[in-house]
């Protein structure tokens, strides 16, 4: 029973479940003193040598904290596989406990099981996250929740926390991530325009497809990509396939998300000017009172 135990528990036992299984005092004391059984935290045991796994390691930083405690913040997140593994054991526990080599969070959660653990949903865990990391290290967990497609439901900033601003205004870039094309297509438009260049043809269709713009003398094609039609793998091969088409063509394509757009101007412009994307026309070059129009879709 020990052992089965032990195998569910990827390893380890607690005290207590060796008492409620009918281990008395003197048949746990002789474990121990035979090697049978090794102390990993203060009430729980390895069973049979002291070698873990990781996630023996893991849970037994849960098991050592109490009932109702959880794998929270960079642990759970290591758990998840949204963060890489981390020099933290972080434990969320109902009350305060103090265990050498681990940080133990107060509070209670919403929880989840993952490979026999007790953990932080996804959603809870990245919420915590905004607490301990910077906004770079945040992002980057989002994207990986994302790429793994974990259930975010619930995610939402809690006030109070220390991290609710740093996550809230991350959603919120996010969310106006997911615009609807045409607004993606005005940003863009607006893009050329404040950084001098000629306005493109506007969805237009090149060898046999519709495109978002094209420069047609310079065979340059731009894309624009919002997270919500982009973002499955399917999308992935499905954009990379049509971008293969016009390399064949002859044509050089780029690719802009809004974040690009809106947080790293410049450098996007820089890229178009590179690529060869042609400057607006001088006012020489227009008829006397002309303006100038944006190219019909």
């Amino acid at each position: 029973m020990i052992s089965e135990l032990a195998g569910r528990q990827h390893g380890v036992v607690t005290r207590a479940q060796l008492a409620a299984l009918g281990v008395g005092r003197g048949a746990f004391e002789k474990r121990v003193a035979a090697g049978r059984l090794h102390r990993i935290h203060r009430g729980v045991y390895a069973v049979g040598h002291k070698v873990l796994t990781r996630n023996g390691v893991l849970i037994a930083a849960v098991l050592t904290c109490g009932e109702g405690s959880l794998l929270s913040h960079r642990s759970a997140a290591e758990l998840w596989r949204i963060g890489p593994q981390s020099a933290y054991l972080e434990v969320t526990a109902p009350g305060r406990r103090r265990r050498p080599g681990i940080a133990v969070h107060v509070g209670r959660a919403a929880h989840a099981t993952r490979e026999g653990i007790p953990v932080t949903t996804p959603a809870r865990t990245l919420i915590d996250l905004a607490d301990v990391l910077n906004r770079r290290g945040l992002e980057r967990a989002l994207d990986e929740a994302e790429y793994h497609r974990r259930d975010l439901t619930g995610l939402a900033p809690l006030p109070g926390r220390r991290g609710a601003g740093a996550l809230a205004a991350l959603l919120a870039e996010r969310r106006a991530d997911t615009r609807t094309r045409s607004e993606l297509e005005e940003l863009f438009l607006s893009h050329c325009s404040k950084h001098g260049f000629a306005w493109p043809e506007v969805n237009v269709h090149v060898e046999g497809r519709e495109r978002d713009f094209l420069w047609r003398r310079q065979r340059l094609v731009v894309e624009v990509d919002g997270a919500q039609a982009h973002a499955t793998r399917e999308a992935f091969e499905r954009d990379r396939g049509r971008d293969a088409e016009l390399t064949a063509a002859g044509y050089r394509v780029m690719r802009f998300t809004h974040r690009r757009l809106t947080r790293e101007p410049e450098e996007v412009a820089g890229q178009l000017r590179r690529a060869g994307a042609p400057g607006a026309p001088g006012p020489r070059s227009r008829s006397r009172g002309a303006r100038p129009r944006r190219p019909r879709p």
